[in-house]
Parts: structure tokens; C-alpha cells; sequence
């Protein structure tokens, strides 16, 4: 009789154990979402600490900042030219040109200028390549910082971390995914006529830039400013905040590094929707 219990005791458990999944899976699910809701308030608290520290100590030790200014331009911007030429040149060959061609043969070629700043100016290629190239290093550098006891040094000499550290990065990167974007537009709109002329497509240059004035407004430039240098700034908050934001210990490091690549593309996107909408109303 003491065997027939012990063998139907795994029968009556399992059910109990089925019915408490939704609810382990509600748990995670609520986990996940107090967790966002705190780095979302970590990253703001953070943001308004960098913003006010940029209003009130900028032209602090100018000698000292405005070189480490310079030196993230030349890092996230001069570097990537050769990969932003690249992938400029691959985008109006690949798709502009075809573009192109195709309105061509329908007999809408009018719209090429439209079309061709709705597909070009309107994008986040430039500031998804820094994310991948200064922005992860970033990380691995503060985070490396702070773990090593470095940034409790700059404490120590009467150095505020912020103004050393964050205020550069973010004006470089701002600074350095507008002219690149700017630098990639141009090339890509160069690039895609010269890969429609070759195809024989009968339309002048004039003509075709005649079309990208018409198409372009005051907006379309004052929105492209304002759109890549947010860029700028939301990749660096957050890769300086997983960085700096936190005691982290060497072992660390990579998972915050993970962790700031992917929070750094859904705020990109998110912001991407936003500026979006606005053309839209527009």
C-alpha cells in the first residue's frame, strides 16, 4: 500500500506544478518590466546630472576638455570614413541606382528626388556604426575605469567624473554622427547617379539634383540635425551610465557592455519612430 502512495505522489504533484507555470511566467514577465522601469529612471536621472553639469561647468578647464572633445571626434568620426565611404557607396550603387532605373522605365522618374531623401536622409546607418565602434568601447573603458578604482581617484583629486569623462563623449559623439551622417548622405546620392548613368538612365545631373532641392526643405535639414545629434547623445548616455553608473567588477564588464548595445538600439529605434511621426505630420 506504501508503494501504491509513493507511486501516484508524482501524479498528484504534477498538476500542481502545471498550474503554478502562468504564473511563474507572470513573475518573469513583471520582473522584466520593474527592471526596464528602472533603468529607464536610472538613465534619466542620469541624463539630467550630465545635462546640468554640461550648463554649468562646459568652459571649465577648457585646456583640458575641449582637447578630450576633439579627440572623440577624431575617434568616432575621422576612423569610420573608410567604412562609412564604403557603405555609402554599396547603398547608392545597390539601391539608389536601381531605384533610379526603375522609376525610369515607368515613367516616374520625377519622383526620384523624393523618394531618394525619403530612403537616404531619413535613416540611422551612421549612428548604428558608431554605437558598433565607439560606443561598445565606451563601456569596456569607464566600466574598466570604475572597477579598477580610477574613477574613485578622480574623486579623490576634486575631479568630477562627469565633466572628465561623459560631457566629451557626448559632444563628440553628437558632433560625430551628424557630420557623419551628412558625409554618408552625400557620397550615397553621388554614388547612386553615377551607378544610373552608367546604366544609360536618361536623366541629366541637373535634373537629378534639380529634384533632390525640390524634394529637400527646411525641416528635412533642421530634423536631420536635430535627429543625428540625439543620436549622439542617447548612445552616450547610456554607454557612459553602464559604464559609470555602478560598481562593476572586472568579470562584469561584458555583460554591461551587452547590456548598453542593446539598450542603446531600442532607445535609437525608438527615437527613430519619433522623428518618424514628425516627418509624417509634417
Amino acid at each position: 500500500m506504501e508503494n501504491t502512495a509513493a507511486s501516484k505522489l508524482p501524479s498528484s504533484v504534477q498538476p500542481a506544478s502545471s498550474s503554478l507555470w502562468p504564473l511563474r511566467q507572470l513573475d518573469q514577465v513583471g520582473r522584466s518590466i520593474v527592471q526596464s522601469l528602472r533603468t529607464a529612471q536610472g538613465l534619466i536621472a542620469f541624463a539630467l546630472i550630465t545635462l546640468g553639469v554640461a550648463f554649468t561647468r562646459f568652459n571649465a578647464s577648457s585646456r583640458v576638455i575641449h582637447p578630450q572633445i576633439r579627440a572623440q571626434i577624431r575617434r568616432a568620426g575621422l576612423r569610420l570614413l573608410p567604412m562609412i565611404s564604403f557603405l555609402a557607396c554599396a547603398l547608392g550603387l545597390v539601391v539608389i541606382g536601381q531605384m533610379v532605373a526603375l522609376l525610369t522605365r515607368v515613367g516616374a522618374q520625377n519622383f526620384a528626388g523624393t523618394v531618394m531623401v525619403t530612403v537616404v536622409v531619413r535613416e540611422l546607418v551612421a549612428a548604428l556604426l558608431v554605437l558598433a565602434r565607439a560606443g561598445a568601447a565606451y563601456v569596456i573603458e569607464l566600466g574598466t575605469a570604475r572597477a579598477l578604482g580610477e574613477v574613485e581617484a578622480l574623486e579623490a583629486l576634486c575631479i568630477d567624473p562627469i565633466h572628465y569623462l561623459v560631457i566629451p563623449r557626448v559632444v563628440g559623439l553628437a558632433l560625430s554622427i551628424f557630420s557623419l551622417t551628412v558625409y554618408f548622405i552625400i557620397v550615397a546620392l553621388v554614388s547612386g547617379y553615377v551607378f544610373a548613368f552608367i546604366q544609360d538612365v536618361p536623366l541629366l545631373p541637373g535634373d537629378y539634383f534639380k529634384q533632390l532641392a525640390v524634394a529637400l526643405t527646411w525641416e528635412d535639414f533642421a530634423l536631420l540635425a536635430l535627429k543625428t545629434c540625439s543620436f549622439g547623445v542617447v548612445i552616450a548616455i547610456v554607454t557612459c551610465y553602464q559604464g559609470l553608473a555602478q560598481p562593476l567588477r572586472l568579470e562584469e564588464v561584458s555583460r554591461a557592455t551587452t547590456r548598453s548595445v542593446v539598450q542603446s538600439v531600442v532607445a535609437c529605434v525608438l527615437l527613430d519612430v519619433i522623428f518618424i511621426i514628425v516627418y509624417l505630420v509634417m
